[in-house]
């Protein structure tokens, strides 16, 4: 149980982000949720979460792509409750294109918000963990952290990026209470991913079953999808006390892609 710690989740409004969120509150973890939008819908996702478990929620407006306010999320979400305990980076964007095609201002979007603003609120967290002397940083990388993929260059960049980090910061933290790990997911049945079938699916002429199979879950062997809430328990475990000497590795949950 994690009762009376207090977790900042970035990019937690919806899909995995929000599945976390509802892992951690579940174990007793007062939450702060966070996008960019800073719309009502936002607030009230914070306070579905405090009424459904009854702990503490709010949310806390943040643009990834900015260091200034990475940084900043994390000091308000210190001030709000007078600690950090668990900080989860898993704010993240994508785009698809060849290298001499790529956009660069998608490319220095990518690399801001899926690996720098990892740097930066881990920078703003890590002297507080370092002095309560207890901590878990947990980030959201991806298989593309393990493999490549063509047209991804900025994704998979970024995502190797972060698993570097994580070693490092893991390295830097060893014996000091505070542990950094990476999720890698394959696969995950999100509604952005089910607007990817579709797609994928009109433009070979294949249905969605086969399409799934074939085109979208090539190189998933399991032909599942991993699902948000098993990302959500899995961050949780990280988070336990049970999982105090994990740190500095990769946790794959992608039905045997990287076991290729």
């Amino acid at each position: 149980m994690l009762t009376g710690r207090t977790a900042i989740i970035t990019g937690s409004t919806s899909g995995i982000g929000l599945a976390i969120a509802n892992a951690l509150a579940e174990q007793g973890c007062n939450i702060v949720v966070n996008s960019f939008s800073d719309k009502t819908q936002d607030h009230a996702v914070a306070a579905d979460l405090a009424s459904r478990h009854g702990v503490e929620a709010v949310y806390i407006k943040g643009d990834m792509s900015k260091p200034d306010e990475c940084r900043a999320l994390v000091q308000q979400g210190i001030a709000r409750f007078d600690t950090l305990d668990i900080l989860v980076n898993n704010a993240g964007i994508q785009h698809v294109a060849p290298v001499d095609e790529f956009p660069v201002e998608k490319w220095d979007a990518i690399i801001a918000i899926n690996l720098s603003s990892a740097f930066h609120t881990s920078a703003a967290a890590i002297p507080h963990m370092r002095e309560a002397g207890w901590g878990r940083i947990v980030n959201i990388a991806s298989a593309h952290g393990l493999r490549a993929s063509p047209n991804k260059s900025a994704y998979v960049a970024a995502k190797h990026g972060v698993v570097g980090l994580t070693k490092t910061v893991a390295l830097e933290l060893a014996g000091k209470g505070v542990t950094c790990n990476a999720v890698c997911p394959g696969f995950v049945l999100t509604p952005l991913v089910e607007t990817q079938i579709a797609d994928r699916a009109r433009e070979a002429g294949l249905d969605r079953e086969t399409t799934i199979r074939d085109v979208i879950l090539e190189k998933q062997p399991s032909k599942e999808f991993a699902t948000v809430e098993q990302i959500g328990a899995s961050v949780a475990f990280l988070c336990s006390d049970a999982a105090a000497q994990i740190t500095g590795t990769t946790l794959s949950i992608d039905g045997g892609w990287t076991a290729q």
